[in-house]
């Protein structure tokens, strides 16, 4: 493994901890380490920058989503400081995955994120 694909690795890693963080102190620190400073997160849902606007995000799918988790599919690809993965949110209870996309993320020298653009291939339908 180089080291470049461990670095991503490592990234993609601590921002799925961060996406599954679900008490507050928790999930404050898990973006304080996988986001850097001036981290920003975009996707068509959500256009933020810094720690607090990033944790309120996740806060909001994880109320949106009790007791579902996000899922890395398939492995991280990566070269220089950029990096992109497929992900799945899953229901803790039954396994489904009502909702999954691919995300691009750019790194900081310290390896921590310092942009996210997400992308949504599959949403859940709303209920009729």
């Amino acid at each position: 493994m180089s080291a470049d694909t461990q670095r991503h690795e490592s990234a993609v890693a601590r921002y799925l901890e961060a996406w599954n963080a679900r008490d507050p102190q928790t999930l404050t620190k898990a973006v304080a380490a996988a986001w850097g400073p001036d981290g920003t997160y975009t996707d068509p849902l959500a256009d933020v920058a810094g720690h607090e606007q990033i944790a309120a995000v996740i806060a909001g799918a994880h109320e949106q989503f009790p007791g579902f988790s996000f899922r890395l599919l398939g492995t991280v690809d990566g070269h220089h400081d950029i990096a992109r993965f497929a992900w799945e949110l899953v229901s803790d209870a039954d396994g489904s995955a009502p909702a999954a996309g691919f995300d691009v993320i750019a790194l900081t020298d310290d390896g921590r994120i310092r942009t996210v653009h997400g992308f949504l291939d599959r949403v859940p339908t709303a209920a009729a």
